[in-house]
């Protein structure tokens, strides 16, 4: 593996940038919105992890600030819109446990602006994990790629493509793989960006294809129940899927995403992070939302990451 994205920082500062929202699930109201997924388990995992969003300065806007302070996940980068609402998705579960999401447009997270605060954190971020949904917006969309563009060379910069509705189209996927340097994607997303990008041939040609084209270090590739399989430069590392039962697949890929930034980041053997990353993805689908507290057995899963000692 390229050794430029590896660091031996022991508390690494990582970032999700991007959405924040409630998830509307048949079960009820979670907090949700990948990249608020996303730090949330990182730091979980021991990293120093913030969320950059925004929310309304409506009561739903409160309700996730106070959510976030009891998840004691710093609210420093969230600010507050008092011109748009907070984001709100509907979701439905179909028998499997996979959701269908119906997005409300032009809410806060639409709206992140950059500052100098933005810029001051991105300079120290050593793993970043930003989507395609939050570049429906031009505003967030500047935040978001000045963000990137601002972090150290050697930093990781994870693109964690999510096909959403009509949110995305051929150059926002070619602009930020070219941001990148790991790409996490599922089976049924690696025939939409290969379509899209005109890439053929079968799930290793592909991946391979787009690492040289976009000089990507890792592609981590999740197959549902089938497992999970990371691509990197001297090889590829496959872990089997577990037999659970699902109750919810929201968040699960984030928690995934997670494993995978603040495995690498800590330079944790390859199959280590892909054999955590499938636990855990499998853990959040067994129960409701995409924030579960962990069980003491899950805590105990996670510590053998590099330096970096489990959550509370």
């Amino acid at each position: 593996m390229n050794n430029q994205i590896k660091s031996n920082i022991k508390t690494p500062v990582v970032v999700g940038i991007g959405e924040i929202l409630w998830d509307m699930l048949p079960s009820g109201r979670q907090l949700g919105g990948a990249p608020t997924n996303f730090a949330w388990f990182a730091k979980t995992l021991g990293a120093e992890s913030y969320v950059v969003s925004s929310v309304g300065s409506d009561s739903l806007g409160r309700d996730i600030l106070s959510r976030l302070d009891k998840m004691k996940l710093t609210r420093e980068y969230i600010a507050v819109d008092r011109d748009h609402p907070t984001g709100v998705v509907d979701v439905q579960l179909d028998k499997d446990g996979k959701p269908a999401y119906d997005i409300r447009r032009d809410v806060a997270w639409d709206f992140i602006r950059f500052s100098p605060e933005l810029h001051s954190l991105a300079r120290r971020t050593r793993a970043v994990c930003f989507g395609s949904l939050a570049q429906r917006s031009a505003v967030s969309r500047r935040t978001i790629r000045k963000f990137v563009s601002l972090m150290p060379a050697s930093a990781l910069k994870v693109f964690d493509v999510n096909l959403r509705q009509s949110f995305y189209n051929r150059n926002i996927i070619h602009d930020l793989l070219k941001l990148s340097n790991v790409f996490k994607l599922n089976d049924d997303e690696l025939v939409i960006v290969a379509d899209m990008l005109s890439v053929s041939g079968n799930e290793a040609n592909v991946v391979k294809s787009l690492m040289r084209r976009y000089q990507l270090d890792v592609v981590a590739l999740t197959r549902g129940g089938e497992g999970s399989v990371l691509y990197c430069a001297d090889g590829k590392c496959v872990v089997k899927g577990q037999k659970i039962k699902i109750v919810d697949t929201v968040g699960a890929g984030d928690s995934f995403a997670s494993a995978l930034a603040v495995g690498l980041v800590n330079g944790v053997k390859t199959e280590k992070i892909i054999e955590l990353a499938n636990r855990l993805a499998a853990y959040v689908c067994g129960r409701h939302g995409a924030t579960p507290i962990l069980s003491g057995s899950m805590k105990k899963a996670i510590g053998f990451f590099a330096g970096v000692p489990p959550g509370k």
